[in-house]
């Protein structure tokens, strides 16, 4: 059943540039949403946007507020740097933001705009649309306590978002996700890292550590010649398998045959030749299913949007609230911090930055 006007959410996009534009598309295609203006710094870009989607377009926050006293959410895609200008103003008005990943540039103002939220009792959510992503929804579905994670996050330069390093512009998808599936605080973390073409790192590592003993080795590249997401996670009973790009995965268990487990451990306790035995008749080997609810959508910025409107409208917390988005910018603070203070032997001791 089709929604009328009233039922609707009024929604509004802020900077409606590489990745603003997509939320305006996917808000106009929502039956939840009433995309009724977008504002961003250029006016060609805010005109052209507002004319596809049949909106108004404002270059300023406050003059889209005076037109629009009843505005109930809106997605903020403006530059990392100005995150907490845009976003302030609508939640001191008791309006919900979705805030593109990463939350804020600094720790400091992202604890500011979460507090700020949780203070005015009004949803903030971050944008980190790989949660969204079935494969990850999949995995995260299992809830498999992790012993080792793994995730290599690599793609090709595209000269873009060159005022950050590939910790805030990539490796903060997948810190967010480890994070979540962690379920745990950070112990220890180091990190490495090096700046080819400019002033920030294009290459990174870190491995962290969790108080519960989890451990995790992320990867993050933006000088490779071709793309690549994969996420690798196992325990004592299971391993999984996961590329992110091509929404595919496996799954490998133990077998129910325990007995046949049982009689192998103590056969090589005994020194017995085991060379001829077939490993994998002692597992199972399926296919990670990513069979979504009826009803959610498949393609993870509209699911990412769905879900925020629904916490909106429903007054439920987000998926990915402030807390978790803090959580990201703190971590990546962390391992930008561990880049610029590790030492190259090979440099003479001499730091890299």
């Amino acid at each position: 059943m089709s929604k009328t006007a009233s039922d609707r959410l009024q929604v509004a996009v802020v900077g409606v540039g590489r990745m603003g534009r997509h939320h305006a598309r996917t808000y106009a295609k929502l039956q939840e949403a009433d995309l009724v203006a977008v504002v961003d710094q250029n006016p060609d870009r805010a005109a052209t946007i507002a004319d596809e989607y049949g909106c108004k377009h404002y270059q300023d926050i406050e003059p889209m507020l005076a037109d629009f006293p009843d505005l109930t959410a809106a997605s903020i895609a403006v530059p990392t740097s100005r995150h907490k200008h845009s976003a302030t103003p609508l939640l001191e008005r008791g309006i919900a933001c979705l805030v593109e990943k990463p939350l804020a540039p600094t720790v400091q103002e992202a604890h500011e705009l979460a507090e700020l939220a949780r203070q005015r009792d009004v949803v903030l959510q971050v944008g980190h649309t790989e949660r969204f992503n079935p494969a990850v929804r999949a995995v995260a579905a299992m809830k498999i306590p992790p012993r080792f994670i793994e995730v290599h996050r690599v793609s090709p330069m595209v000269f873009r978002a060159l005022d950050v390093g590939v910790v805030m512009d990539l490796m903060i998808h997948d810190l967010d996700i480890v994070l979540m599936l962690a379920n745990s605080s950070i112990e220890r973390l180091d990190a490495t890292g090096v700046a080819v073409l400019g002033q920030y790192e294009d290459i990174a590592n870190a491995r962290i550590e969790f108080t519960n003993g989890c451990v995790a080795n992320i990867t993050a590249s933006r000088l490779a010649f071709d793309t690549y997401r994969r996420l690798r996670l196992f325990n004592e009973t299971a391993y999984v398998s996961l590329d992110y790009q091509q929404r595919t995965g496996i799954i490998i268990s133990k077998s129910a045959n325990q007995e046949a487990f049982i009689k192998l451990r103590e056969q090589l306790a005994s020194g017995a030749d085991l060379s001829n035995v077939d490993y994998s008749n002692l597992v199972n080997i399926n296919k990670l299913m990513m069979d979504l609810p009826e009803g959610e959508h498949d393609d993870p910025l509209t699911a990412e949007l769905a879900s925020f409107l629904a916490a909106v409208r429903d007054r439920t917390p987000p998926a990915v609230d402030g807390q978790a988005g803090y959580a990201a910018v703190e971590a990546a603070e962390r391992v930008v911090q561990e880049i610029r203070s590790h030492i190259w032997e090979g440099l003479g001791n001499a730091r890299v930055w």
